[in-house]
């Protein structure tokens, strides 16, 4: 545990580490930050008015998004970073990222999925930079291995400065888990960048077993790399209609009418992940694969395989007293209230602010259904 808290805590990246990396630092390098999600599979920590990227999740004494923002900066300058985030999380954005112009911080006025979100930087950093090689990552990540995460990045963005290829960080499965999105490379290449033959969003259980069998097939880490043409000429067309409204926009960025010309565009589209609106459709997809300790921390069974185990498998962090019979356990709890356990094994006991969750971990895909159900018969208090 002592070394996982202290890995995390401090600098990312080792002093050699850094030195070496210095050079990666490129003024037409770019790190775009989705950070508008609200984490309903990680209710009830996290909130609709208190996301978990904005929280410390790992008791290491930084949020996520303050570690992903860190995470590159052996890349990107200070002023090449943009996050994109709801409109309603502003504050927490400006108080955890304070050295962020407003420039530097977009504001969706509704949630429409990831393409909106990330056509939105794209076309907004042209302005500034039409020569712009972009990282999108999302913001509430867990990288282990820094430097290893880096190098991968390196490759990419050295691949795709002068070319039209799209890729996304491919990583090695290490189970058949149902929760993920799966990557298929065309056929066995030796090459560090590989041809993506076929993207699978969550498979059965059946299917995800045949894939990690087969060895061809990769987790979809969620992080692209691009030139800025090349991600507005996959937009322009894979998704005409959001294309055009933030074209017509591109006036008004670093304007005082930026928001509300925004605002406007957002009307104008559907809201589309990135997968399904771009990637799946484009010709020009590759992957890196990438061996880097990551973890989307999307879930309660992520989070416990994540954090260090007592010798019952239990991942602790509160003010708890665990007796016989508690195994295979995540328990999060608020430190200024004692909670008991007993004869609980494979479950999640999660309590936070007024909510508390005590599920089987087997059934946290259910989760959604407790939140909407905490909606819609108990009030917006609650969610």
């Amino acid at each position: 545990m002592t070394l996982f808290i202290s890995y995390l805590s401090h600098n990312p990246l080792p002093t050699k580490a850094n030195t070496k990396l210095a050079t990666m630092k490129n003024n037409n390098q770019y790190v775009v930050i989705m950070a508008g999600g609200i984490g309903s599979r990680f209710w009830p920590f996290s909130r609709q008015h208190y996301p978990k990227q904005f929280q410390d999740v790992l008791g290491v004494g930084k949020t996520l998004i303050q570690q992903t923002s860190q995470r590159f900066s052996a890349l990107c300058p200070p002023e090449n970073y943009f996050v994109v985030t709801n409109a309603a999380y502003y504050e927490l954005v400006k108080h955890q990222l304070p050295h962020l112009s407003d420039d530097q911080i977009l504001l969706e006025p509704t949630a429409k999925n990831t393409a909106p979100c990330i056509a939105y930087a794209a076309y907004k950093i042209r302005e500034r930079n039409p020569n712009a090689n972009i990282i999108v990552t999302p913001s509430d990540h867990l990288i282990l291995d820094s430097y290893a995460f880096m190098e991968k990045l390196k490759i990419a963005l050295d691949t795709t400065q002068w070319s039209s290829k799209i890729i996304t960080l491919g990583i090695e499965p290490t189970r058949p888990d149902t929760g993920y999105g799966y990557i298929q490379i065309e056929e066995r290449q030796y090459d560090e960048v590989k041809k993506v033959k076929m993207f699978t969003e969550k498979p059965n259980q059946a299917l995800a077993e045949a894939f990690i069998e087969s060895g061809d097939f990769y987790w979809n880490a969620g992080i692209f790399v691009w030139n800025v043409q090349t991600v507005i000429s996959s937009f322009e067309e894979h998704q005409p209609d959001m294309a055009e409204a933030f074209e017509d926009i591109t006036a008004d960025f670093y304007t005082e009418r930026e928001n509300e010309s925004v605002q406007a565009a957002y009307s104008r589209f559907h809201g589309i992940s990135i997968d399904y609106g771009i990637m799946e459709k484009s010709k020009n997809v590759y992957v890196v694969p990438c061996d880097c300790g990551w973890s989307d921390l999307g879930t309660w069974k992520s989070l416990h395989e994540t954090l260090p185990k007592d010798k019952n498998q239990n991942a602790i962090q509160g003010n708890v007293l665990a007796y016989e019979g508690v195994k295979n356990c995540i328990i999060k709890t608020p430190k200024d209230r004692l909670v008991v356990v007993k004869g609980l094994e494979n479950f999640i006991v999660a309590e936070y602010n007024n909510v508390l969750l005590i599920c089987p971990k087997d059934e946290e895909q259910r989760i959604k259904h407790f939140l909407e159900d905490a909606k819609n018969k108990k009030g917006e208090k609650f969610v």
